[in-house]
């Protein structure tokens, strides 16, 4: 456990480090007016916080960055005070957006990537969303499934062609309207062969420098295109009662160990159906990443729930 001041002097490493990406000298920390002590107690608490693993002294005379679990210790502490969480710049308004799912999800990444200049990854729900709250009639239910069986059996899945067998004209307002519940939950299904993630923010974060090692580039580019690695990193988020953060070798894919994720699960009431989350450099302003993908979780919440509720 830091003592009050040792914490605040992590935090102005970090703090100062995600500004400049330099090491941090102990005569600019002594410069903080909270701070009622000099270099010569600033360079002996830098030298306590680097024992501790929390701070790395990368040349002789240069400062002090923070490591992994300096980052790590920080992200806690925000984690575990909602008081120093900044709102986001921009709020996700889905309001705005035409009701199906897949577009709500394509543009939720978009936003999200620009209020954080990160790499945005949205994970669709899964194919268990066709969600009823009340008692459903037997009959109908028995009907649905030999319908669904002589629709669908030998069709390839594709979005388009499910809601054409399914929209038949023929069939009263009540059996199309049980039939619809179950269209996100084949759309999802169609393209799960694909592997149901938005992207958006990959270019911007290569052009941005963030990320500055060749190898680190390609191996990120190469886990982009095998989605299936990156969907499991992302289904962990799901387990997290709140947000999930990993940074840098906390990561168990080395394609991610140089980079951090910030993610959150979103869904119903009962359960969680997709995550949100950013990809970025170790690097990276934590505050505000984890108060936007908070905030666009809970929005994204919201949505679903409407959307599946409308159904």
């Amino acid at each position: 456990m830091l003592t009050p001041r040792q914490e605040r002097i992590l935090g102005n490493v970090v703090e100062a480090y995600l500004q400049t990406g330099q090491p941090v000298s102990s005569s600019a920390i002594a410069a903080d007016p909270q701070l009622d002590c000099g270099p010569s107690t600033v360079r002996g608490e830098l030298a306590v916080l680097e024992e501790l693993g929390l701070l790395a002294h990368p040349h002789v005379s240069a400062g002090r960055v923070p490591t992994d679990a300096g980052h790590r210790y920080v992200v806690d502490q925000l984690l575990s005070s909602e008081r120093q969480l900044p709102a986001p710049a921009h709020r996700l308004e889905l309001s705005r957006i035409r009701r199906e799912v897949d577009e709500a999800m394509r543009e939720a990444t978009e936003a999200i990537s620009q209020m954080t200049n990160l790499l945005a990854v949205v994970s669709a729900p899964s194919i268990d969303t066709a969600t009823f709250e009340r008692e459903v009639d037997p009959g109908l239910l028995s009907w649905a499934g030999e319908y669904l069986n002589e629709r669908l059996v030998g069709l390839p899945l594709g979005a388009r062609m499910l809601q054409a067998r399914m929209a038949d004209p023929s069939l009263s307002a009540v059996e199309l309207d049980f039939l619809s519940r179950f269209l996100p939950a084949f759309g999802q299904l169609a393209s799960e062969s694909e592997h149901v993630l938005y992207l958006d923010g990959a270019a911007r974060l290569f052009e941005a420098g963030q990320i500055g090692d060749r190898g680190r580039v390609n191996e990120l580019i190469d886990l982009l295109e095998r989605r299936v690695a990156l969907l499991q990193v992302l289904r962990s988020a799901l387990a997290e009662p709140g947000v999930y953060v990993r940074i840098g070798s906390e990561n168990e894919l080395p394609a991610m160990q140089s980079l951090a994720v910030v993610a959150s699960g979103y869904g119903m009431a009962a359960r969680k159906l997709g995550t949100v989350s950013v990809i970025g450099p170790v690097r990276m302003d934590y505050a505000g990443a984890i108060a936007t993908v908070r905030d666009a979780a809970y929005e994204l919440s919201r949505f679903v729930q409407d959307a599946y509720a409308e159904n």
